[in-house]
């Protein structure tokens, strides 16, 4: 890719999420009313939204970084929001999501349940952002987290795992290569494509009954690869390519998780289906 794409896919998402910025209904309502951000243990949900929304970063983000976009925009449409650290590795500040995957899932069940104790509601929403729209899959499948969880929303996860655009191909030609991601970063190793942790988690189907899932993914993205591999087949399954709702949109793999109003307005119709607004470019405004 030419050096001077890779500057205009984010400059032009981030013209897209300019409305962040603009006065909009929700964020003159939500001024008016007294708001102490998200992971407010004091949140109750309301009638119109009964469900805490649980975010989860992925690879080498946290609870802060990778929600500055998304947890505000659903806090102030009236949702409790939270967000948790996961996958942190020994002597390994503020980058996060890098442990095993299966110990992840752990840290995500201990989280729920926190959550639905300090809220009382009876089943939360996940969304989650690469690797935290896949690895929650996992505490679904086999941790009881269907049970706990109404609907999984994933931006540009690693559901099926990547290529790298073919670099991971390569692995097997460099001896040792595979060990050492392995050992070092053992999520890496567990997102690449037809690794075992995948081969488990995908067995059987992709999904679990009693849980909607949707996929908001991006054609421009360059960390999941090929993009079509965020994708997940089964009921109660909805994929959304992030052009067909905005063909200007030229968000990549960070910036429709990190500030695409775009993305943010589909994640908002896939928490309450039942009051769903068409997601079109205009939505930046919404």
């Amino acid at each position: 890719m030419l050096p001077w794409k890779r500057l205009v896919r984010p400059l032009a998402a981030l013209l897209l999420a300019v409305g962040v910025t603009l006065p909009t209904a929700a964020g003159a309502h939500a001024a008016a009313a007294p708001s102490s951000g998200w992971n407010d243990w004091s949140c109750k949900p309301s009638a119109a939204h009964p469900r805490p929304v649980v975010l989860v970063h992925g690879t080498f983000g946290n609870s802060v970084d990778n929600w500055l976009g998304l947890a505000p925009y659903l806090k102030n449409r009236g949702y409790c929001v939270f967000s948790l650290d996961y996958g942190q590795l020994p002597g390994v500040p503020l980058f996060h999501g890098l442990g095993p995957t299966e110990k992840s899932a752990e840290q995500l069940d201990a989280y729920v349940d926190k959550v639905l104790a300090a809220t009382g509601a009876a089943e939360t929403d996940l969304v989650g952002h690469s690797q935290g729209g896949m690895m929650p899959r996992y505490y679904l499948k086999f941790l009881g987290g269907a049970d706990e969880v109404n609907a999984l929303i994933g931006i540009a996860p690693s559901n099926h795992g990547t290529t790298l655009g073919g670099l991971t191909r390569l692995l097997p030609y460099f001896p040792g290569a595979e060990d050492l991601l392995t050992e070092a970063t053992p999520a890496l190793a567990d997102q690449v494509a037809g690794s075992d942790f995948l081969t488990r988690l995908n067995a059987g189907g992709d999904t679990v009954p009693g849980v909607r899932y949707t996929v908001i993914a991006t054609r421009y993205d360059e960390v999941v690869t090929p993009y079509r591999s965020a994708y997940l087949t089964g009921p109660d399954v909805r994929n959304v390519l992030l052009q067909d709702l905005c063909p200007l949109d030229l968000s990549e793999h960070l910036a429709i998780g990190l500030l695409d109003r775009i993305a943010f307005h589909e994640v908002a119709n896939s928490l309450d289906p039942a009051h769903a607004e068409r997601t079109t470019c205009a939505s930046v405004f919404s």
